[in-house]
């Protein structure tokens, strides 16, 4: 089970801020927002991050690739997992980085910002969570798309490295969800993955649980899709109620899969065929013009452009529909602000100026492919918040709020209270370093 103190995927902005300021008829302006960027690592140790009172000392930590910074001042570096010549399937750390003069110096981390060619890290996603039930939180790292995905065990406050577990062969997918899909108040697993059936491979959307008697074990993968055409590399994943029944369904670039009522015997859920782009990061469904019936919103391409939200609508026959509102685009005039960014390759949900409506958090992945890939690889790392403002009819406009341009994001963004202020932060990490852009109170 995940401790009262655990931050969950789905528990975004701490209430009692909300609800004072609510009480109060207030909530802060777009101007009245500011952030300190503090940062943790200039080296690239991972693209998630994350953060949990791993000590059990009533301040959050902060997690990314092998180490863990305590709070609450976040000067104090942990390592919890072995760092000498780690290995992901396109990079080494340390790396040898070749000097003007000839001479190779070795460089702590994988090779990102400080080197000159692409390389990648064996850290794609940062999950914490109380895995084996001790009280402690545990995390589960998501290593290079289509590898295999481990579990570190909390030494319940001892320093060292922590005990290490396998828990999925094949995680597929660059966005997979680790949140709570079936109500049962544990957190599962979403993603595709490959399974060898009768000398055959087949690819599936489904999620993968724990073993509650023997966490050691390899988690069970749940079907919920026939076979597909899905691979390692495959963009974006969501988990929300679309439809207003009260189960999360499974959200895909292509569509959305309707959770039944029942998941006795691994049904196969219902598909609904809609478009919400190519493929880009992290998915949710999400009330953003207050009718009552959940919208949602993603980037469109992870590695292109495009930040759009989807309105839901009534179809022929009651069938639902959505349709797109587009909030960054190509070209600046996109966006009523001029405001445009490629590479946005991680997105999360939070209640940023506590008006009690959530709002979106992005940002430009740094160096997605490298010096020289994809579009736009030197614009500026910016980190935005679009805070959601709703007219009395029901339109919705978002108002940027750049939070930062020196980090840029990777395949994971994390808002929330980091610091304990009862102010939501932004945590971010890539191949520029690794990084706490903390909210500040107004003056």
């Amino acid at each position: 089970m995940i401790p009262s103190s655990l931050p969950s995927r789905r528990r975004f902005y701490p209430v009692l801020l909300a609800a004072a300021l609510a009480a109060s008829g207030t909530a802060l302006h777009a101007a009245d927002l500011k952030f300190e960027t503090i940062e943790l690592s200039d080296a690239f140790w991972s693209e998630g991050i994350g953060y949990a009172d791993f000590n059990k000392d009533g301040k959050m930590d902060i997690m990314a690739g092998p180490y863990w910074w305590a709070g609450p001042d976040f000067k104090v570096r942990h390592e919890y997992d072995r760092t000498d010549e780690r290995h992901s399937p396109a990079g080494v750390a340390p790396f040898d980085k070749t000097n003007p003069d000839g001479t190779v110096t070795k460089v702590e981390g994988f090779e990102g910002g400080k080197g000159a060619k692409n390389c990648y890290s064996d850290s794609f996603m940062t999950f914490p969570a109380d895995i084996n039930g001790d009280g402690w939180p545990d995390v589960l790292v998501i290593n290079f798309p289509g590898e295999a995905s481990y579990w570190h065990e909390n030494p319940k406050g001892k320093d060292g490295i922590w005990p290490i577990h396998k828990a999925i062969e094949h995680t597929d997918n660059e966005s997979p969800i680790f949140t709570d899909l079936t109500g049962d108040k544990v957190p599962e697993l979403v993603f595709n993955t490959r399974l060898t059936e009768d000398g055959k491979e087949s690819a599936y959307i489904g999620y993968a649980t724990p073993d509650k008697k023997h966490p050691d074990a390899l988690w069970t993968f749940h079907k919920i899709s026939p076979a597909g055409d899905w691979q390692r590399f495959t963009h974006g994943c969501g988990v929300g109620d679309v439809n207003g029944d009260g189960r999360m369904d499974i959200l895909r670039n292509d569509g959305w899969w309707e959770q039944p009522a029942s998941l006795k015997g691994d049904p196969v859920w219902k598909f609904h065929p809609a478009n919400f782009g190519t493929g880009g990061a992290q998915m949710y469904a999400y009330d953003f013009n207050g009718d009552g019936k959940n919208d949602i919103v993603t980037s469109l391409e992870a590695h292109g452009h495009g930040l759009a939200w989807f309105e839901q609508v009534a179809g022929k026959d009651g069938a639902i529909e959505f349709k797109q509102h587009l909030i960054v685009g190509k070209e600046a005039s996109d966006n009523p602000d001029g405001i445009t960014f490629a590479q946005i390759h991680a997105v999360d949900l939070c209640d940023m100026d506590g008006d009690g409506i959530k709002d979106i958090v992005t940002g430009k992945r740094f160096w997605a492919h490298g010096p020289t890939g994809d579009v736009d690889p030197s614009g500026a790392p910016v980190v935005y918040a679009f805070l959601t403002r709703r007219t009395a009819d029901r339109q919705v406009t978002f108002k940027p709020v750049l939070i930062s341009d020196k980090s840029g994001v990777g395949t994971e963004i994390i808002a929330g209270d980091v610091t304990g202020d009862r102010l939501p932060d932004v945590l971010t990490a890539n191949k520029k370093g690794i990084f706490l852009h903390k909210q500040v109170k107004p003056d």
